[in-house]
């Protein structure tokens, strides 16, 4: 059964799309429009199960085509409209998109973003503060008492909770989003509580190989 409603909270469900090719190879996707792989597409039928329980009203996604498809693989679970919403796009990575890590992590630039992400924004691209910005502002479409689930991308997540959290901005890769990891916030009159952050539906996934980070 759907959990109970608790007034005027709203709940801010975070999920970040299924794997794609590029995932795997460690490559930026950015504003590349990749689509999942058939291991992506089995993670949002296993996080579509999940979120079944969570009386998702409706859902607001990345257009992209690994959030639009992860979207509707969840919504055929949860009964629940689809809203396309650009705010949640990934954050763009302007010359590096495309490239693998190893490839970013030569160029000086690279350094300059990691020491300092919130001023210095990825080549040709946009800085930490654009993305948590429209990220903050498109989860203020969750009305009160509702619950929506808002499918984006790995950065986007993590800088959102940055702020929910109270955490320098400066350092949101020390939060971990993994393909569809399920994160949740409940907002009372603008306040928010971070229930939970990169809930896995298939947990053993987490010691995967290709998810542990190998650059600085």
């Amino acid at each position: 059964m759907p959990l109970e409603r608790e007034g005027a909270v709203s709940t801010l469900v975070l999920l970040r799309h299924g794997e794609t090719a590029w995932n795997r190879e460690r490559r930026l996707m950015g504003a590349a429009d990749v689509p999942l792989n058939e291991a992506g597409r089995q993670q949002c039928a296993r996080v579509g199960e999940v979120l079944a329980g969570f009386g998702i009203d409706r859902i607001r996604t990345s257009p992209l085509s690994r959030a639009a498809e992860t979207a509707n693989i969840v919504a055929q679970a949860v009964a629940a409209p689809i809203e396309h919403d650009e705010g949640l796009v990934e954050v763009r990575f302007g010359d590096w998109q495309g490239k693998t890590y190893e490839e970013i992590t030569v160029d000086p630039r690279f350094k300059q973003y990691v020491e300092d992400p919130v001023e210095q924004p990825t080549p040709g691209g946009e800085t930490v503060v654009d993305v948590q910005r429209r990220g903050l502002l498109s989860l203020a479409a969750a009305r009160p008492g509702e619950r929506v689930l808002f499918v984006s991308h790995g950065d986007l997540i993590r800088s959102v909770l940055c702020s929910f959290l109270a955490m320098p901005l400066a350092e949101f890769r020390r939060l971990r989003i993994d393909n569809c990891g399920l994160s949740a916030v409940a907002m009372t009159m603008g306040r928010g509580e971070v229930k939970f952050v990169n809930m896995l539906a298939d947990p053993a996934r987490a010691w995967d190989p290709v998810h542990w980070t190998r650059h600085a």
